[in-house]
């Protein structure tokens, strides 16, 4: 799969093609079957299939300060569209210039003036333009115009909910990470760098690999987890079973959220790596206890627990 930032990289000779647009954080499985129909669109026609989305997320440009958590960072979104058989990955930047443009602008300069489009399917709800005054209706207008057909797709869900991003938001948020990996079809997984902590895990005989993690990541609530560290990505990646914990640490006095995962025999060194972890099923909240020991039995506990739960889940 290629990958471009902006269309100025599409290539001179690039010919027609089928395209979806949308933020898609997440990939969940509303976008899985609006993408994997533009893919299969696109082989109908024997074109590329390209998926379109825009970094930063747009919401950040229209009211600053507002940057909702994410739920997948370009390289690991670009990973999963990869998955699903797309031939181009398109981030278009989104500017306040951008933001901008009149819906019949973006029609012409960017799906028939640079990726001669001659399919577009996208949800049934988009919008697009200044003011999200487009909608699947006026793209179609202006599609029989221009020489290409859209299709509005439905976004539909399990039973009487309809998958969408600000839910598993809510559900990470809620620390309930069995719900949102029933929405997104894998395990939630946020990424960042190893980087060191006060120790102390080490000195319990825990040590655990601390994670920063990428700007606005969607981190689960704080709790203790079982999981996985993640390292590399695709069918290369390395899944190492981990208990994680997120919090501040009560038992001593911490102030300071962390991201902590002592990985399951695993002697290595992982500082300074770009890792991902993601989560299996809550084990528990994060508890004060009075005294080392105390919570040296818990963990044992916390481990052996994410031991057992592991095999039975599939992996992120």
């Amino acid at each position: 799969m290629e990958r471009w930032r902006g269309v100025e990289r599409v290539p001179g000779k690039w010919g027609r093609c089928v395209v979806t647009i949308g933020v898609f954080d997440g990939v969940h499985l509303g976008h899985q079957q609006l993408i994997r129909r533009a893919v299969d669109k696109a082989q109908e026609l024997g074109v590329p299939s390209v998926v379109l989305t825009f970094d930063p997320h747009p919401i950040e440009v229209i009211r600053p300060g507002s940057h909702p958590p994410m739920l997948t960072g370009q390289r690991y979104k670009a990973d999963l569209v990869q998955a699903l058989g797309v031939d181009v990955f398109c981030v278009l930047p989104f500017t306040l210039d951008f933001m901008r443009r009149q819906p019949s602008e973006f029609v012409h300069s960017v799906l028939v003036e640079k990726l001669h489009a001659s399919a577009v399917v996208v949800g049934e709800n988009f919008r697009y333009g200044a003011g999200g005054e487009g909608t699947v209706a006026a793209m179609t207008a202006d599609g029989q115009r221009w020489g290409f057909s859209v299709e509005g797709f439905p976004m539909q869900g399990a039973g009487d909910m309809r998958w969408s991003s600000t839910y598993v938001r809510s559900c990470v948020s809620a620390g309930d990470v069995t719900s949102a990996q029933a929405a997104l079809g894998r395990e939630h997984r946020i990424h960042g760098i190893v980087v060191r902590g006060d120790q102390r895990g080490r000195e319990l005989g825990y040590p655990t690999a601390n994670l920063e993690p990428l700007p606005w990541s969607a981190v689960p609530s704080d709790g203790i987890y079982a999981g996985r560290l993640v390292r590399g990505s695709g069918r290369k990646a390395e899944l190492l079973p981990a208990a994680i914990s997120i919090g501040t640490n009560p038992t001593f006095a911490g102030d300071e959220r962390r991201i902590e995962a002592f990985v399951l025999d695993f002697a290595g060194d992982l500082y300074g790596e770009h890792v991902g972890l993601s989560f299996t099923a809550r084990l528990r909240d994060t508890l004060r206890f009075d005294g080392v020991e105390p919570l040296k039995a818990q963990m044992a506990l916390d481990v052996e627990r994410t031991r057992s739960l592991l095999p039975l889940h599939p992996s992120g």
